[in-house]
């Protein structure tokens, strides 16, 4: 049964407010960070007005209490995902997790399972966000390996008509989003995994916008690590996930204290997985707000959550299409895709758009969205995007089809 979204937006307190001359907001930018909910502003308070500590430190009541909130949290991440609490690892945001896997692997002493040469391949696609693709750039250029990409289509979607020729037997890592940031475009992960595994290749998934959206579960997803931020699933900013079965196996990213297992003058040892990866002391009331996040997500259901936004995406787009000189760029129709919905108005320059809106109360993201390649491959330099989540309803793609409609009118 579906939630009922009059009584989600209650529980966040930004939408109290109003803007632009007593304007309400209507926020359709959850795909740069999501608004977030008072139980988790309360959450992250709370720690540090009773519970601050270093956590995994001290025999004191507070270190105590705050390791307990810290571990706490992992275990909520991990049932969210369908995971083990050691699987997880706490970073600053997804950014930093792609960074930790893409340094790690760089790290990896030759000959182990995760060094790379000049004789492998990382594979990655045209529709990643800078995060998943940069660093691949640059492990690729630290260790000669090449670097190949799917291709897409003009309709938004990814090309696997060669995909034995693009995850070839010397392919060692396939990293990829699971939702496009730009397009919604959902991709078709289990024929690229099952053609990964095959080949002996590890799959690193950027979850950033589609964890927060759709229920997962890594056992069923198949992939070796997943990544997804808290800010965007309603969490703090500050506060990443890092998944991955394979920790044990990969060397550390950063060294300091709270990670090591042994230390001399002359060598040390690593701690066990996750904390061999959470050196120094970590982001604790931004991971106990995650925590708080997850259990907010949980108690709506994510196939709620989920099945609102299919309906809230279909609404939007079919009130889109009915605008003159509007092209959606990206899929129009809801086969495999997420309330991400990117566009073009005519000769008007998306960011002129967004700044109408803007002026109207509606709240939108203008650019290329970290996705040049992306943006160059479909020949539009910037789009204008309007990002969907739990707390939208019909009437905010009202205000933004009536503010397009008075942009139209301006600029003409």
């Amino acid at each position: 049964m579906a939630f009922n979204v009059a009584n989600v937006r209650k529980d966040f307190p930004i939408f109290e407010r109003t803007i632009r001359d007593g304007k309400k907001l209507v926020y359709l930018d959850s795909g740069a960070t999501s608004q977030k909910p008072l139980s988790v502003i309360d959450a992250e308070s709370n720690f540090y007005k009773f519970h601050n500590a270093a956590v995994h430190r001290g025999a004191h009541q507070l270190a105590e209490e705050a390791t307990d909130a810290y571990e706490g949290a992992r275990l909520k991440v991990a049932n969210f995902i369908g995971a083990r609490e050691e699987q997880i690892v706490f970073t600053k945001g997804a950014t930093e997790s792609l960074n930790l896997v893409a340094y790690a692997m760089g790290n990896a002493e030759p000959g182990t399972r995760f060094a790379l040469t000049s004789k492998d391949k990382i594979v990655v696609t045209e529709m990643e966000h800078h995060a998943n693709l940069i660093p691949w750039q640059q492990l690729a250029a630290r260790t000669g390996a090449q670097l190949s990409w799917f291709e897409v289509t003009p309709d938004g979607r990814l090309d696997l008509s060669n995909i034995s020729s693009v995850i070839t037997e010397n392919t060692k890592v396939v990293a990829l989003t699971h939702q496009s940031n730009v397009l919604g475009t959902i991709i078709p992960l289990e024929a690229i995994v099952a053609r990964a595994h095959e080949v002996g290749a590890v799959v690193v998934l950027d979850a950033c916008q589609s964890a927060p959206h759709m229920p997962i579960d890594v056992k069923k997803l198949d992939v070796d690590f997943l990544v997804f931020s808290g800010h965007k699933a309603l969490g703090p900013t500050g506060v990443g996930v890092l998944w991955s079965s394979l920790l044990d196996d990969l060397p550390p990213f950063l060294y300091g204290g709270s990670m090591i297992e042994t230390v001399t003058m002359t060598n040390a040892t690593w701690a066990p997985a996750p904390r061999k990866f959470e050196a120094g002391v970590p982001n604790m009331a931004q991971a106990v707000g995650l925590g708080a996040a997850v259990d907010y997500l949980t108690d709506l259901g994510m196939n709620n959550v989920h099945s609102h936004e299919v309906a809230l995406t279909k609404y939007l787009i079919d009130k889109l299409l009915q605008v003159p000189d509007l092209k959606i760029v990206g899929p129009t129709d809801l086969d495999s895709r997420g309330g991400t919905v990117s566009f073009t108005v005519g000769e008007i320059h998306p960011h002129d758009l967004g700044q109408f809106v803007d002026s109207q109360g509606v709240a939108v993201r203008t650019g290329h969205h970290c996705a040049w390649p992306l943006t160059r491959k479909l020949g539009v330099p910037a789009t204008t995007r309007a990002s969907l989540y739990l707390y939208n309803e019909e009437s905010d793609c009202d205000a933004l089809f009536d503010a397009i409609l008075g942009a139209q009118k301006y600029f003409a």
